[in-house]
């Protein structure tokens, strides 16, 4: 008889770190605190695979495991032709694959897009029109791009053809019970644009031209939930053990709700918004990667109004909704500062232009905001692929720390798995152009107020000094809540932050942020050290 499998959001709190087993007592499911039930302890992760030996590679990984890090191993998705018997691939998988079933850890793996070969591969390219998965237009013109309305079966082949590789057959059997394998697309791929559908021809030939924009972005929608639904089914179908097939979950980046919710009159062009549904991605993968990413494309900030802190507030009640429609959904936040070195909008210039600094601590400030703002499963950092550990360790420490800390402050962990997230109703998220209906009466704003807010109304470019969250337990007059405050630019002291149906309390608010416990039975406020 076969043992029924925890769900992943239960076994990443199974997790061995160094020799230390996180005991049964925190297998809390991920979601929003009802009765008994929580949220897992997080874990941390890199989208850098350690491609080059200097990247952030497994036997770094091991390493970080061995100090006592709470980490989930990932590793580069291996390539459709890769070998076997190459020196290299055999270095860069087996030992830590060993160590990882050694010590029965859950494993991921960091893929490229996987519909990519359905756009370049003249296997795909030249099936007919019925049966093409690309954008075909009226005129028979072929795009590399894939459409929600082209052929079904072609996902299913593509996505098979990727766990049946000769390394992926090769670590099944080298690890044959893992309890959880995550595998996730970075999502990247060139999609059929919803404004853009009458440029098909399936399209127009089952709907004809001029539906509203609802029922373009319906169809659009329902043909991805399908389409990608098949590429997942394909690559559950080329693994080769049964463990696997069970236990295997397939993420996407940015697969989640949009976090410019409102904040512009256009912000439905950008989204796949229906009446009663905020996306379709939660029916169309098994998780997405929240990107809680300083954009280095975009006027985006860490310290004003238009920034990953106040745009991740939307997400809090678009997860609520992925849950409903699927309560396996994995929702995990990935983080980027917008450093690229050698781009000419790399955000750290643009700040040394204002004349300010990126510091690690800096960024560890922001990091726990999102952090303790989403309380997800797993973090992962942002870093192009060609970064050395040397460069860039620095900046993966405050991660790993927001993550280690939990596990070793008592108080942050109950806070973590059954603290509910304060909203603050005395004041409205500032983004609110074309809220629909549905969503006019949801909470949406969590930032809590300061004696140092600049005055309303705020603009996209204000400047907010502090940002602080508050987590409640217990019903009055025996509530704890747990604060969290962080100044961006420069170190904020005596700051009043006050506590929605509570009263003002007076905090510090430094820039790698710190934690406050508010008692009211003892009218205490005590910084957590």
């Amino acid at each position: 008889m076969k043992r029924k499998a925890l769900s992943f959001l239960a076994v990443i709190s199974l997790i061995w770190s160094a020799s230390q087993l996180v005991t049964a007592q925190s297998v809390i499911p991920a979601r929003r605190p009802t009765g008994s039930s929580g949220y897992a302890l997080p874990l941390a992760g890199h989208w850098n695979t350690g491609e080059t030996p200097e990247g952030f590679t497994p036997k770094y990984q091991m390493r970080l495991l061995a100090d006592g890090r709470h980490i989930l191993p990932w590793f580069q998705m291996p390539s459709l032709d890769a070998s076997t018997k190459n020196p290299y691939w055999i270095d860069y998988y087996e030992p830590a694959i060993r160590n990882a079933a050694r010590l029965r850890l859950p494993i991921s793996f960091i893929g490229t897009q996987w519909e990519i070969w359905l756009s370049s591969n003249k296997e795909y390219l030249e099936l007919p029109l019925a049966e093409n998965p690309n954008v075909v237009s009226p005129a028979g013109q072929l795009q590399h791009v894939v459409s929600p309305f082209g052929g079904v079966s072609a996902w299913h082949a593509v996505g098979k053809r990727w766990t049946q590789t000769a390394w992926i057959k090769r670590l099944q059997e080298i690890y044959p019970d893992p309890p959880y394998v995550l595998f996730i697309s970075n999502n990247e791929h060139p999609k059929l644009e919803w404004p853009q559908v009458e440029t098909d021809a399936r399209y127009l030939s089952l709907h004809g031209k001029g539906r509203d924009d609802d029922f373009k972005r319906q169809v659009t929608s329902e043909g991805w939930i399908e389409r990608y639904r098949a590429l997942q089914e394909g690559l559950r179908d080329g693994l080769a053990d049964e463990p696997w097939q069970r236990r295997a979950r397939f993420l996407a980046y940015n697969a989640v709700g949009p976090s410019h919710f409102a904040r512009w009159e256009g912000w439905k062009e950008y989204s796949l918004y229906v009446p009663g549904r905020i996306d379709p991605w939660a029916l169309a993968w098994g998780g997405g990667s929240a990107p809680y990413y300083v954009f280095n494309w975009s006027a985006t900030t860490d310290f004003t109004v238009h920034s990953p802190q106040i745009e991740a507030m939307n997400w809090v009640f678009m997860h609520e909704e992925a849950r409903r429609l699927n309560p396996e959904f994995i929702f995990e936040l990935s983080t980027w500062d917008g450093h690229e070195p050698e781009a000419a909008n790399d955000k750290w210039k643009y700040y040394q232009q204002l004349g300010q600094q990126f510091s690690p601590e800096r960024y560890a400030g922001y990091i726990k905001f999102g952090l303790w703002l989403m309380r997800p499963p797993l973090v992962r950092e942002f870093r192009a692929y060609r970064a050395s550990v040397s460069d860039f360790e620095k900046y993966f420490a405050p991660v790993l720390s927001a993550v280690d800390r939990i596990y070793r402050n008592a108080l942050l962990r109950e806070f973590w798995q059954k603290g509910q997230l304060v909203p603050n109703r005395a004041a409205v998220h500032p983004y609110q152009v074309d809220v629909p209906r549905e969503y006019q009466t949801v909470d949406r704003w969590y930032l809590l107020n300061t004696s140092l807010d600049p005055p309303r109304p705020w603009r996209l470019n204000t400047a907010l000094p502090v940002f602080s969250l508050a987590l409640v337990q217990g019903q009055a007059p025996r509530r704890k809540w747990l604060v969290y405050a962080h100044a961006p630019l420069y170190a904020q002291a005596e700051v009043s932050v006050t506590i929605p149906d509570y009263r003002p309390v007076t905090i510090q608010a430094p820039i790698e942020g710190a934690f406050f416990l508010v008692d009211e039975r003892r009218g205490q406020v005590t910084e957590l050290k």
